[in-house]
């Protein structure tokens, strides 16, 4: 069956009375916006100056992090240097597959401005689903799953960011080999906590806002998950958080530090009426099992869109309190 990862490994679990998160995590659910500035341009797609390609040496998904020895993380940075210096070619330092190579970037002028004929990115904005927040440390994890630019599949390389309050405005529903989103208005001013890490098991940061102890939960182990009834919580209307019921299908061990740790069927029809089933923005929405924080909502199943899967919340506190080192 095909799947897909929303837009957007640990080996040993150790035991819980020796790690730095909390016994008790403030479940989340609400919808978040994301907004991260990326730490170099992203290399997206071409087009012609004066009827020809110019840069044919870059490739999709190379990522610039210096021209001329300075470092550009932004357009701007970008086009401060060209606009200054006007000249036709820059010597430029790319990262690609993890390493540096230095290429030629060529500029030609046209119609009074200078172009590179590549098509560039700084940032990226989408909407996800806030899992947890840790009341101690005050680190949240959401998601579960990494944010990639989408033209590449390279994930976003952090260098700032932030998630800020949303409200759902209304939902493409999901049918089998199509997967549906929540549309939302992002309210970029209410900015509740920073980006400090985009991970292959989710987005982790610190929460700035009063943390709202009314959902005060027990996390479970990924070994004491059972097969059954569980409910998700999540936004389908404005910013207003239901419980939605899930039955968990199998927990996979050979997985189990992975975003695909168990898999689950919606069955509420409340939810398939709204949603059609997972829809794109669900991921990160946590899930409950016998009043215990198992995990969160991270992947659909394209060909049957009732059907998904999750990752541990065991994982995702390991991951979110790697941020503090």
């Amino acid at each position: 069956m095909k799947k897909i990862l929303f837009t957007f490994f640990i080996i040993f679990i150790l035991p819980i009375s020796i790690l730095a998160y909390s016994n008790k995590i403030i479940v989340g659910g609400e919808s978040i916006g994301i907004n991260i500035e990326s730490n170099g341009l992203e290399i997206v797609g071409y087009y012609k100056v004066k009827g020809k390609y110019i840069n044919k040496d870059f490739l999709i998904g190379d990522r610039i992090i210096k021209i001329d020895g300075v470092n550009v993380s932004n357009n701007d940075d970008l086009l401060n240097i060209i606009n200054h210096k006007k000249q036709d070619n820059y010597k430029a330092i790319i990262i690609r597959n993890n390493e540096e190579k230095t290429i030629d970037l060529n500029i030609i002028e046209e119609n009074n401005k200078y172009k590179t004929g590549l098509y560039i990115k700084d940032s990226v904005v989408g909407l996800g689903t806030l899992t947890y927040i840790d009341p101690e440390t005050k680190i949240y994890g959401s998601l579960g799953h990494e944010i990639n630019y989408s033209e590449s599949n390279n994930r976003v390389s952090v260098k700032d960011g932030r998630i800020i309050e949303s409200k759902v405005t209304n939902i493409n529903k999901s049918t089998n080999g199509n997967v549906g989103s929540k549309n939302a208005t992002l309210l970029f001013n209410n900015i509740i906590g920073n980006i400090k890490s985009n991970t292959i098991n989710g987005l982790y940061g610190y929460y700035l806002k009063k943390i709202p102890n009314d959902r005060l939960y027990e996390i479970e182990t990924f070994d004491n998950i059972n097969k059954g009834k569980a409910y998700i919580l999540t936004v389908t209307n404005n910013n207003e958080i239901k419980k939605y019921n899930i039955n968990i299908l199998e927990k996979y061990y050979s997985k189990k530090d992975t975003n695909k740790a168990f898999s689950f069927k919606v069955i509420d029809d409340e939810l398939i009426s709204k949603t059609g089933g997972i829809v794109q923005g669900m991921s990160g929405s946590p899930i409950i099992q016998n009043n215990k924080v198992i995990g969160s909502v991270t992947n659909v199943v394209i060909d049957n869109v009732k059907m998904g899967y999750g990752i541990s919340i065991i994982t995702m506190l390991e991951e979110g309190d790697k941020i503090k080192n």
